[in-house]
């Protein structure tokens, strides 16, 4: 069997497509296709790596009387790690493509609990209705409360049905022949709806606050009114948010697989501590809303804690992913 035989069957074996091969080899596709071609071999250099690679001698790739594979001692990483099937590849993505949905309700849940808490507050505040303080405070609370569980439950649900996917962000993997050029071709046909949906995503989180200022512009004294715009800014940028994560959902799905983006080998072997430093910093950004809201019963205003660390978040991830790199570390 010659060599060209030889690399074709060891490709295929290992479930690569040519472009993969080449991407591991770090040649064309072209050189790739003119090895099995028979149309040219590789140097001595490139030979050792393909032995390292698939794990056998150089002598069974360069002798053709070798008609057996000479297996080496397993040293590559190749046979280790796990393999993504096309059948498993089209269940991930039509599972993230179904619970997109219900995770961007669950998120636009999330932003509209406390609508409700600001207009009963600003109700409460005027005589002629007769609502007690106290009474409005806890409607509020009930009501933000009950949206909170409802996408809670959302999340938990959406969670279970994609679980088993789950070592797709954390850990490295490999894909079987065709996975990679199917999912590369229907991100290609995502991108023109993913780049839509966030521009209405983004326009719609700015005119969220059309509202919030017309409203000052009319009446600055009038907190019914404030609060009511208020509440309209937040619809609004609910309905902006779920563009943004419904899209990005099926979006991060291809990247999952593709291994691309935030889902690279080399952002998930950094992503433990990426993901602790996240943790820590919603936690306390928590604790401050409450603990102020709380202390203050400033509920109407201190919204704004949050903005102000979204804001921030992409400011403490980026200076994270600095320090990981840092020469002093290991």
């Amino acid at each position: 069997m010659i060599f060209a035989d030889k690399l074709i069957q060891l490709r295929k074996k290992a479930g690569w497509s040519q472009e993969e091969l080449a991407e591991q080899m770090g040649v064309t596709r072209q050189s790739v296709s003119k090895w099995e071609g028979a149309q040219s071999v590789p140097d001595l250099e490139k030979i050792i790596h393909l032995s390292e690679l698939f794990g056998v001698s150089t002598d069974y790739l360069l002798k053709d009387e070798i008609e057996e594979a000479e297996r080496m001692i397993p040293s590559d990483d190749v046979s280790t790690l796990r393999r993504v099937s096309m059948e498993e590849a089209n269940a991930f993505l039509s599972a993230k493509a179904a619970t997109s949905k219900s995770i961007a309700l669950a998120t636009f849940l999330c932003i509209l609990s406390p609508v409700c808490l600001f207009i009963l507050g600003a109700v409460s505040g005027i005589s002629r209705y007769g609502l007690a303080e106290h009474v409005a405070g806890g409607i509020g609370i009930i009501i933000l409360l009950v949206f909170v569980t409802v996408a809670v439950a959302v999340f938990i649900s959406s969670g279970r049905k994609t679980e088993a996917y789950n070592y797709l962000e954390t850990e490295v993997f490999e894909t079987e022949y065709g996975v990679r050029g199917m999912v590369t071709e229907r991100k290609a046909q995502y991108n023109a709806t993913y780049t839509r949906n966030n521009i209405i995503g983004a326009s719609l989180c700015i005119m969220s606050l059309i509202p919030l200022f017309g409203g000052a512009i009319f009446n600055d004294e009038n907190e019914l009114l404030l609060s009511i715009m208020l509440s309209a800014s937040f619809v609004i940028a609910g309905f902006g948010v779920v563009f943004f994560v419904s899209s990005g959902i099926i979006w991060s799905s291809y990247e999952k697989l593709l291994q691309e983006g935030e889902y690279s080998k080399e952002k998930k072997k950094n992503q433990p501590i990426t993901a602790a430093v996240s943790v820590v910093y919603w936690l306390i950004i928590t604790a401050i809303y409450v603990g102020y809201s709380l202390s203050t019963n400033n509920w109407g205003y201190s919204w704004v804690i949050w903005v102000v660390a979204g804001i921030v978040f992409p400011a403490i991830t980026m200076i994270t992913n600095l320090l990981m790199k840092a020469p002093w570390l290991p």
